[in-house]
């Protein structure tokens, strides 16, 4: 994956934003929505894809469309970025293949000396009864 390729295929739009910000609200887009089409990437190929479509397939529309938004900043350019670093987050662990586990085989060792200790307590049990005098 190549952070720089998949940058520029970004489109972003600046909105108006809710919330803080008093008059300024009013007369400054400073809401940033981020869009990215995966079916239209250069930047990754078929096999991401494929992957990002099943591990990331809750945030996309129907068209394979990831939109992010970010309003939590007053200025632009700090929303723009940390709408951008919130992005290459969700493609980084859409594109992790978690390791597969190996199962491994109990030692000997391990197994000889569990029935070794189950008839060493065996032993302490049967030695606690009442003997059976008849």
């Amino acid at each position: 994956m190549d952070s720089d390729k998949i940058i520029s295929e970004l489109s972003f739009k600046a909105v108006r934003s809710s919330g803080a910000g008093g008059q300024n609200v009013n007369k400054v887009s400073s809401k940033v929505v981020l869009s990215f089409d995966l079916n239209a990437s250069q930047a990754l190929s078929e096999d991401e894809k494929l992957l990002l479509q099943t591990n990331i397939a809750a945030r996309l529309t129907t068209e394979n469309i990831l939109i992010l938004n970010c309003d939590e900043d007053r200025s632009q350019l700090k929303n723009k970025d940390i709408v951008t670093k919130r992005f290459l987050e969700i493609i980084k662990k859409g594109l992790y293949v978690p390791k597969i586990r190996k199962a491994t085989k109990i030692p000997k060792s391990v197994i000889k000396k569990r029935i070794k200790d189950k008839k060493n307590v065996s032993e302490i049990k049967k030695s606690r009864r009442k003997p059976n005098l008849e």
